[in-house]
């Protein structure tokens, strides 16, 4: 029989790895520490079985166990984190820092990732009575959201569906027209966001967005300030 092409999509995955990359999604997810027996619980396999992976993760501190025995994330993968688009991020931070001040929200970055959209890193105020947390990592499906809809807007015709929705195709052309996008409680039940396009010097789509409760600032005051942190990032990519 022909050895498998390695490039090949029907190549068969690693089972181990897999259930790997998954524990460390349910633990993000989770946003808490979590025992062995729910750990595997969630991840559908015997407690030893778990136990095995764990064991592993731990030597490559991706995961730690709290003084109760309890499983969380590890430092290890902030370090490995900061490697992904570093350059971007690098540029990204003192604008989203500075948004993020301004305007009493948090701000962040967001990129596509497949079929959806992935906060890549975000900014609290720091002064701000009271804030709405995004964390790097938080996906969610690309279309909904102002951020999605601000990189959708973006994609070339064909490359993705439409919406089949009239309502959603027509409010997908005014992000277009006016070059910003606003959502209200699509995400998160009672969270507003809005956002701006960022073309990546590289051509890839990706958005400068803040997610808030309420705010004095108009929508297209806000969306000027990120306008302005969106144009800042990209030219100093050498977009």
């Amino acid at each position: 029989m022909p050895a498998a092409d390695e490039g090949s999509t029907a190549a068969p995955h690693s089972q181990t790895l897999s259930r790997g990359i998954r524990i460390l999604e349910i633990l993000a997810d989770a946003r808490e520490p979590l025992s062995i027996d729910e750990l595997a619980q969630r991840l559908g396999v015997h407690r030893s079985v778990a136990y095995r992976l764990l064991r592993t993760l731990e030597h490559h501190r991706l995961t730690v166990r709290d003084p109760r025995g309890r499983i969380a994330l590890g430092a290890r993968l902030a370090a490995l984190a900061a490697g992904v688009a570093h350059d971007l991020q690098a540029e990204a931070l003192p604008e989203l820092t500075s948004a993020a001040n301004e305007l009493a929200m948090t701000c962040f970055l967001a990129v596509l990732d497949a079929d959806e959209i992935v906060t890549l890193t975000s900014v609290e105020p720091r002064h701000a009575v009271a804030s709405v947390a995004q964390r790097p990592g938080t996906r969610h499906p690309m279309g909904i959201g102002a951020p999605g809809k601000a990189i959708l807007a973006q994609l070339p015709p064909g490359e993705v569906p439409e919406p089949t929705d009239a309502a959603r195709r027509a409010e997908l052309d005014e992000v277009r027209r006016r070059g910003w996008a606003i959502s209200h409680d699509e995400v998160i039940p009672g969270v507003r966001s809005t956002a701006v396009p960022l073309r990546l010097p590289n051509g890839q789509p990706a958005a400068i967005a803040v997610v808030y409760v309420s705010s004095p600032h108009p929508d297209a005051e806000i969306a000027e300030r990120l306008t302005a942190a969106s144009t800042s990032i990209r030219e100093a990519l050498g977009g």
